[in-house]
């Protein structure tokens, strides 16, 4: 299956073209292009003329065309969940998942469309402001370069493309190597939906050829970008004024207090340290329980990891697939290696069949071990004994990182002061740290990233704040 550009409302060949693989199979899926640079100066172009048009289009209008990507991919949202199975090797159950929460952020999308709106200002609350009325409105600011990864590759596409259109806004969308069906399966809904030609435009191919073109661009406004911090920060130094959000991962963790009822929350821990294979920013991956919980934890949670299903994607009963790529399989093999030779110790897993990295539970931990300190994207989880609470959140804090944090406690003073102390941009009352419905504001602190996702807080930085001020004095 030969593969498309999409530049300017129309699906163009491409002057050359990769092989995409299945991360399970490792069959070929696909022939994508790997766009030149002549063809991705097509796409900002393209995406640079379309921003007039995008800006006038009346608010209802962007709404009924988002309305109508959501109900497009209703009717197709088994054979969108399929294909994220396929190029992502993610569960088809959680592919089924994404699909749904997918239709939900276009939903939010269409009806944050409708809600953009400044304030008036009372200019006389200062001495010289009388006989002045005074607004503000919000205008959308341009062209949208989008950067999306393979973890949830049309729910992140839909964080990105979602908010732009919302606001008026055009866009250029660079989605990961691995993942690019999704974005040019979501591209065919929004042709399909009547956007406007150059709107929306998909180009494939390198990363940093392409990506490095976004970030450099004047025609571009802002980049939207989720992936690694070493990316995100050189995005960072080289954007100059103009506006980022990045999202860059977590080694995200959770506190389990003493008074926690071990039986309501292990498999929902288990589910957030393996789902998707570890594979998603939020995903659980050092737990504190405190000393008088430890062994029963350990326990209950091995038994349960030890019930999960490996295998393949299109399973509806697998759990745990394929890492992305071989190279994944064997840097998370040496992290685990590495922590073992330094005195952890690896309770079940700790090795791979195929490119499956089965899951693995690690106790003993050192802070300073690459499982512990850096992002693992793995089917890896710690679990460490705290004496305290308060202990367990200098361990969280002790981080490079700070998206989201968890904490389980039937104490409300504990609950309150965990919400106070964690410093990372979301704190989980009784839950996991992987909790994300998609209009909630989302984002990190520290090597996470700058700004917020989630539909309204997105669209706040994909508009620009312009006062406007009559004077009724002359």
């Amino acid at each position: 299956m030969k593969k498309k550009l999409f530049i300017n409302g129309e699906w163009v060949e491409g002057s050359q073209y990769a092989t995409l693989r299945s991360p399970y199979s490792e069959e070929v899926v696909a022939e994508i292009p790997t766009a030149t640079m002549e063809e991705v100066e097509k796409g900002l172009q393209a995406a640079y003329h379309a921003r007039k048009t995008m800006a006038v289009m009346p608010s209802h209008q962007r709404a009924s065309i988002l309305e109508k990507v959501a109900v497009l991919l209703e009717k197709q949202a088994e054979e969108a969940a399929e294909i994220i199975a396929t190029e992502a090797a993610k569960p088809i159950t959680a592919a089924r998942a994404e699909v749904a929460r997918t239709i939900q952020t276009y939903k939010f999308a269409a009806e944050e469309a409708k809600r953009i709106h400044g304030e008036t200002i009372p200019l006389d609350a200062a001495p010289g402001g009388e006989g002045r009325i005074a607004y503000t409105v919000r205008e959308p600011i341009g062209v949208i370069g989008a950067i999306t990864p393979f973890n949830f590759p049309m729910n992140l596409v839909a964080h990105k493309v979602g908010p732009a259109i919302a606001s008026g806004n055009s866009v250029i969308l660079k989605p990961a190597g691995q993942t690019p069906l999704s974005a040019l399966f979501i591209a065919e809904l929004f042709q399909e939906a009547g956007l406007p030609a150059g709107a929306l435009n998909v180009v494939t191919g390198s990363g940093s050829l392409i990506g490095d073109k976004l970030v450099k661009d004047d025609r571009v406004q802002k980049i939207s970008f989720t992936g690694s911090p070493a990316v995100g920060i050189g995005i960072r130094n080289k954007a100059g004024l103009k506006r980022v959000t990045l999202e860059l991962g977590s080694n995200a963790a959770v506190i389990v207090d003493k008074d926690t009822n071990l039986d309501k929350i292990i498999s929902r821990c288990v589910a957030g340290a393996f789902g998707f294979q570890g594979q998603v920013c939020i995903s659980l991956q050092r737990i504190y329980v405190h000393e008088q919980q430890y062994e029963d934890f350990v326990d209950k949670f091995v038994t349960a990891a030890k019930g999960l299903t490996i295998g393949d994607p299109l399973n509806a009963k697998t759990d745990v697939s394929a890492l992305i790529t071989p190279k994944d399989v064997s840097r998370t093999l040496e992290w685990i290696e590495e922590a073992r030779a330094q005195g952890a110790k690896v309770v079940i897993g700790g090795r791979a069949e195929g490119n499956v990295l089965l899951p693995t539970v690690i106790v003993e931990a050192e802070p300073t071990m690459k499982v512990s300190c850096q992002e693992v994207f793995a089917p890896i989880v710690l679990i460490n004994k705290v004496k305290t609470v308060e202990e367990a959140i200098e361990r969280v804090n002790d981080s490079n990182y700070g998206l989201q944090a968890g904490i389980y406690t039937e104490n409300i003073h504990t609950a309150l002061a965990a919400a106070e102390q964690l410093h990372v941009g979301g704190v989980l009352i009784n839950d996991i740290p992987t909790f994300r419905v998609d209009h909630m504001p989302y984002g990190g602190v520290k090597e996470s990233g700058v700004g917020r996702e989630g539909i309204k807080y997105a669209i706040e930085e994909m508009t620009e704040l312009k006062l406007v001020v009559f004077n009724k004095n002359e």
